[in-house]
């Protein structure tokens, strides 16, 4: 297929996620959309892209949105560009106006681009909080060779794994999501999905605790 046309609204989620890339499969570049339909709204959970290396380029396709930068907010009015260009720079954004829609677009300089499995993830958090651990495990497994990254998708995939009582499984992908990305194991502790595991002492000898 030479080219596919289709509509913000159209790929729109109820969360107001518009996920442009993965619908597409752009592999080029990241590009998202954002959509809130109220006043105060969340469009851009506050963040940094240091583990990413990601510049960030966000447009103001419709109403108006607040974005607060290191702490500098900037009133973006539709047609609005703020360009976030240091990885390490926290930002964010809501809405200032009903029905306002951010378009965001990133990629590390120099470097061929790489999907994120935040693109995964955002799914599987809302399946691992309503107990859906079957689906978020299916979601996960199938997610694991769409991703340079696999760490996080490995420590969602050991969280659903210790629910469904897959003990040995639970372990080893936990014992693999923190040798890749070692700032995990300050989660596991206190992370209640893996409450079956804590009384394994493979857990602890894991989990630093």
């Amino acid at each position: 297929m030479k080219y596919e046309a289709t509509s913000i609204r159209d790929l729109e989620r109820p969360d107001g996620w518009s996920p442009i890339r993965p619908a597409l499969d752009v592999r080029g570049f990241g590009i998202n959309a954002w959509t809130a339909h109220e006043p105060g709204a969340s469009l851009i959970p506050a963040h940094d892209e240091r583990p990413s290396g990601h510049e960030e380029l966000y447009i103001v396709a419709s109403g108006r949105a607040t974005f607060t930068v290191e702490g500098e907010e900037v009133d973006a009015a539709a047609g609005t560009i703020v360009f976030v260009r240091d990885p390490e720079a926290r930002r964010g954004a809501v809405a200032a106006e009903p029905e306002t829609t951010v378009v965001s677009v990133g990629g590390k300089p120099g470097e061929a681009f790489e999907p994120g499995a935040w693109e995964t993830n955002r799914d599987v958090f809302a399946l691992l909080d309503s107990g859906r651990y079957v689906e978020a495990k299916r979601l996960l497994t199938a997610a694991l060779d769409r991703y340079a990254d696999r760490s996080t998708l490995l420590y969602n995939l050991a969280c659903a794994e210790a629910q469904l009582g897959e003990t040995d499984a639970a372990l080893d992908h936990l014992r693999s999501a923190i040798a890749a990305r070692p700032s995990l194991a300050e989660y596991a502790p206190d992370d209640a999905d893996l409450e079956p595991l804590r009384g394994d002492p493979r857990f602890a000898e894991i989990a630093g605790s």
